[in-house]
């Protein structure tokens, strides 16, 4: 039986080979690199720009609030290596006009060269029950999560092919690989961004340019502190019984252990999938379906690990259902009682 099981694995990794010869990419070198972050001024999008900055990057801001810009690039200069970097802030909507994202990418690459890496990191939220979100939250959660990625990417992809090089980083979430009640308007947002990225990286990979999904647990970021403010009872729930499957808390410096330690290297290196964790390692393997893969060592992981995990994860989609079940009954006895009175 094991050599049955040795047999098929050997024959496993030489079809893929031949099939698909896994070459992986060299790491992007981040001295003298123009590295573009949507979402700039604040959370994980600000955290990214100060780690590139501190290896030499040059970085272009882009968010919407210029004065929290102007405050972070202040913040960012702080962790200058050479005298010739440069943080340029640009104020700009991503979601909103298409030509206004090209033209300040335009005019950003004529003042600190082309595009060497774009992370869009440019995104909101909104929980609630499904009836209960308002119907221009859905279209507002896709304009921003979605095109507000498309656009930028849209933008610089042409020089990256023209170069034979880059790296474009999408900042997906946990929630973009397991949908959660609460999360239909968020979920369907990150769950596109998978779908984007799989196809583009099709498409760019013979031109050197490599995609990256990136899927963050929840972080302590002022955006998830504005989610925090409309989860209802059975997110929150769930959210604790996610937690249980991390093994690390999340705290104020969470958000740079996650990049510097986890995510950041699969940025320069070009990996399609960035996790965190135990529980990212976990639902990036049961969610791989046909997504790409940078090494044969991926995707023996991938073969042997499926299985089990399979396993782990059920008895984790019991847990919620469960506590989704116990709230219902909560909410109907509240509301019999409320009746009586």
């Amino acid at each position: 039986m094991l050599l049955l099981a040795a047999a098929f694995i050997v024959a496993f990794v030489l079809l893929l080979y031949m099939v698909s010869p896994l070459i992986s990419p060299k790491p992007l070198k981040l001295p003298g690199a123009h590295v573009v972050v949507t979402g700039g001024s604040s959370g994980i999008g600000k955290c990214i720009a100060i780690e590139c900055y501190k290896q030499g990057a040059f970085i272009t801001l882009i968010a919407r609030d210029e004065n929290k810009l102007l405050q972070t690039k202040k913040e960012i200069e702080k962790y200058s290596v050479n005298d010739k970097q440069v943080v340029l802030c640009i104020s700009v909507d991503v979601s909103k006009d298409y030509e206004q994202v090209e033209n300040v990418l335009k005019q950003a690459q004529e003042k600190l060269g082309p595009v060497d890496m774009l992370v869009n990191c440019a995104g909101t939220s909104v929980t609630g029950k499904f009836e209960d979100i308002e119907v221009n939250s859905f279209e507002r959660l896709m304009a921003v999560n979605y095109l507000g990625s498309v656009y930028p990417s849209r933008a610089v992809i042409a020089t990256m092919k023209e170069r034979r090089m880059g790296r474009i980083v999408f900042v997906s979430s946990q929630a973009g690989q397991l949908g959660l009640f609460g999360y239909t308007a968020y979920s369907a947002t990150k769950f596109a961004l998978r779908g984007l990225a799989e196809a583009l990286q099709m498409e760019v990979k013979p031109y050197n340019v490599y995609v990256t999904v990136a899927y963050p647990p929840d972080t302590d970021t002022p955006g998830f502190a504005e989610e925090s403010k409309t989860k209802v009872n059975c997110p929150l729930l769930c959210s604790r019984i996610a937690a249980e499957i991390r093994h690390i808390m999340i705290c104020h410096n969470w958000v740079n252990i996650f990049f510097l330690s986890c995510c950041f290297p699969s940025f320069q290196q070009g990996n399609f999938n960035s996790s965190v964790g135990s529980d990212g390692y976990m639902l990036s393997i049961l969610t791989s379906g046909m997504s790409p893969v940078t090494s044969i060592t991926e995707g023996l992981q991938q073969v042997v690990c499926m299985g089990i995990f399979r396993i782990v994860g059920l008895f984790y989609l019991g847990s919620f259902d469960s506590i989704v079940r116990r709230c219902m009954m909560q909410r109907e006895k509240s509301e019999s009682a409320d009746k009586t009175e």
